[in-house]
């Protein structure tokens, strides 16, 4: 398969492949299988950086001893409406959906319920998530900082203080709203993805070390290092800036651990919420309000140069649909690591169902 081919796979397929590459590398198999789900459920929506793009470092953090294999997190506190767990660095995704079950008979019972885990280990797409809970009839908030790395620099400075620092959210509705956005103009994997290919982005998202702002990723990874700009970039990045320290104060705050402690290795403090549409004004009378709005926002008159007004999750949804039924279009990126764990762990890659052009080039 050429550079500028995509290979197209089945998703169960895929899942069968992650769980045993995980599994072979040394992880617990009920924990591997959910990772598995969640890694593709990303790619699936179509967040390609946070889905099996995860599975070669996922399992390298495994083998050298800094993602652990097998346990249960540790309750810290529980005043039953809200949870702090010590993750004590489990696979996050399996942190995050033992999370989500935790809160469901919680949040039914209290209308909201709040979880946060403190040292987790990643826990890659937000968006991946989402549906688990409005499927329940569950509004979720998911948000998440890594307190032992850092690549956006407060609004006005040059040197990096935060991560991304996602946050994302699962609104009932006739359509799922599914909203996964982050405090940060772009991604850190997005921004590793473009310099590793030697692009750039199409507008200034990052400034170098000396503040001047650049559409090139590489000055990532430069001495001394540029930084990711805030959401609202150099004219209104106040507003990402803002955010990016609500979420500081949602997981390390709340949790009670975070950058002021020094924090050692690749990461995330979680915060998670679910409130019960039911327990509030009612599901039937929560459906109307957001069915409302959705209706008055894809009815919008577009503007020039934009075929229609979309909500956000309508194209990931649209898009889970046909990859299920059709294959997964994994980025040409991928598969050659997806690969060499084949190689390495001795588990047979699945073949693609389809190859075809790679549009993106």
């Amino acid at each position: 398969m050429s550079h500028d081919e995509v290979g197209v796979y089945e998703a169960g397929a895929l899942r069968e492949f992650a769980e045993r590459v995980l599994v072979q590398a040394g992880m617990r198999t009920d924990i591997a299988a959910t990772v598995a789900d969640v890694l593709v459920e990303g790619d699936l929506l179509g967040h390609t950086t946070h889905g099996l793009a995860l599975l070669a470092p996922y399992a390298a953090e495994l083998q050298q001893g800094r993602m652990a294999n097998d346990g249960e997190p540790e309750v810290l506190s529980d005043k039953e409406a809200a949870v702090l767990w010590d993750g004590r660095r489990l696979p996050g995704p399996w942190l995050v959906c033992r999370a989500i079950d935790e809160l469901l008979p919680r949040a039914r019972r209290f209308g909201s319920a709040t979880l946060v885990i403190r040292r987790s280990h990643h826990i890659a797409c937000l968006a991946s998530y989402l549906l688990r809970a409005v499927e329940q009839d569950m509004l979720i908030v998911l948000a998440s900082s890594d307190p032992a790395a850092r690549s956006v620099a407060p609004f006005g400075g040059t040197q990096a203080v935060f991560t991304p620092n996602p946050i994302a959210a699962g609104i009932p509705a006739a359509s799922p709203l599914l909203i996964d956005i982050s405090a940060s103009i772009t991604t850190n994997g997005m921004s590793a993805r473009l310099a590793q290919q030697g692009k750039q982005f199409d507008e200034p998202w990052l400034i170098d070390a000396q503040g001047h702002p650049t559409r090139d990723p590489s000055v990532l990874f430069a001495q001394p290092p540029g930084t990711i700009l805030p959401v609202g970039g150099i004219s209104a990045g106040h507003k990402g800036y803002g955010l990016a320290l609500l979420i500081e104060a949602l997981t390390g705050g709340l949790g009670g651990y975070g950058r002021a402690d020094g924090a050692q290795g690749w990461g995330a403090t979680v915060y998670l919420t679910l409130h019960d549409t039911t327990g509030f004004g009612g599901k039937e009378d929560f459906h109307r309000q957001m069915d409302w709005l959705a209706q008055q926002c894809r009815e919008n008159s577009p503007r020039p140069g934009v075929d229609a007004v979309r909500l956000p999750g309508d194209r990931g949804l649209a898009l889970r649909a046909r990859q299920l039924s059709q294959g997964v279009s994994l980025d040409p990126t991928i598969v050659p690591a997806l690969h060499k764990l084949s190689e390495t762990w001795s588990v047979p890659m699945p073949p693609a169902i389809q190859v075809r052009a790679d549009r993106s080039v």
